[in-house]
């Protein structure tokens, strides 16, 4: 860092142009304000021009001469090393200018050297289909510092469909223990910088960025190949898992509830209780697995007259309550339908008794399950 470089706070908000630097202290001409900051919280965002401490020179009336001073010869800060920074860890991410409106901002990049190494880096890229590559950065990364290296525009998303990046470790005026170099190709999916969800924290970062590992713990990071023979038996692995467990809990549909002092059956058609996670679902699916739970129950527990079943739904915006009110009026009829123990489930629970109905009179389930 030197005088007239540009820089923001690391751990604030903020940041501005280095006026001078006092030891380990930098003072960053913040908004008309001259801010102290500690050197080691400051990440440069772009070095000064050489023409920045060039003054224009105007017309002035001849002096005597003088005897001119020597001028000190600008001095390098000195690195302060981090504990645990002999291993060196580099990370690229992405932080979008204004992530309110992804579909128009740009992208901000940045490589994270968590290191007492100096990086030289280079980073380049291209589109999946064209074998040339594009120059993005190339240049020297200090240590332990969060690096601005380009800006990215939507526009550019259609060429950064690959990104390398290549880096030497080394540090300077000590000794060192030799890292190997690095080469490290990046698969982006560029979609992703359309996706607020994609955006996620990251403890390099004070806002949600898309990040991807270039080294870790002295090894260049790879990223995972999935085989298509491995996706293709995974899948029917999960299948194989999905169908034994609905037949589990179709046997067990009947069993007494785990409140044996009410003696009624207690189906919880709650979300988070049928599935370990609901990505990728819409609410119309979730909806349809749950109707299907509860006539697999209903089914189960025609024949058992007196059995009451209490079926938590939860209070919501009652469209589940709605549309098992709906099976129950035309597709199960006959039985006792009331609210469930108010001190026991509030409003978010129906209490079924199933009663001795003729199966005649009840309509045929439906051959195929909602999806």
């Amino acid at each position: 860092m030197k005088i007239g470089d540009t820089v923001r706070y690391l751990n604030a908000v903020g940041g501005g142009r280095v006026v001078r630097i006092d030891g380990d202290m930098a003072y960053v001409d913040d908004e008309g304000f001259e801010t102290p900051v500690l050197v080691r919280e400051c990440v440069v965002i772009s070095h000064a021009s050489a023409l920045d401490n060039v003054a224009v020179p105007k017309p002035q009336a001849p002096k005597a001469p003088s005897p001119k001073a020597d001028t000190p010869a600008p001095t390098r800060l000195p690195v302060i090393e981090t504990k645990g920074g002999d291993i060196l860890n580099l990370v690229l991410g992405f932080e979008p200018e204004n992530i309110k409106a992804l579909s128009q901002t740009t992208f901000d990049a940045y490589l994270v050297n968590d290191s007492n190494y100096y990086v030289y880096a280079c980073v380049i890229s291209r589109a999946t289909d064209d074998d040339n590559w594009t120059l993005r950065y190339d240049g020297l990364i200090e240590p332990n510092i969060q690096e601005f290296l380009f800006e990215l525009t939507a526009a550019d998303l259609a060429h950064f469909d690959r990104v390398e990046v290549q880096y030497l470790a080394f540090k300077r005026e000590r000794d060192f223990e030799a890292k190997a170099p690095g080469r490290v190709e990046l698969k982006i999916d560029t979609t992703k910088f359309v996706r607020l969800h994609c955006f996620r924290p990251n403890t390099y970062f004070d806002t949600p960025v898309i990040a991807y590992d270039v080294a870790v713990a002295d090894r260049a990071a790879t990223q995972p190949v999935y085989k298509a023979e491995d996706i293709a038996r995974g899948m029917a692995q999960k299948e194989r898992d999905t169908r034994r467990q609905t037949n589990a809990e179709h046997k067990a549909a009947h069993l007494p509830s785990s409140k044996p002092d009410n003696g009624a059956i207690e189906v919880d058609l709650h979300a988070s209780a049928m599935f370990e996670t609901t990505e990728g679902l819409s609410p119309a699916d979730i909806l349809n697995f749950q109707i299907d739970r509860f006539t697999e129950v209903m089914n189960a527990n025609l024949r058992r007259p007196g059995t009451r079943i209490i079926f938590i739904h939860g209070k919501g915006e009652g469209v589940l309550r709605q549309a098992i009110m709906k099976e129950l009026t035309h597709r199960f009829k006959g039985h006792d339908v009331q609210d469930a123990s108010f001190r026991e489930y509030g409003f978010g629970a129906t209490q079924v008794t199933i009663r001795a109905v003729d199966r005649q009179q009840q309509s045929k389930p439906a051959k195929n399950k909602r999806r």
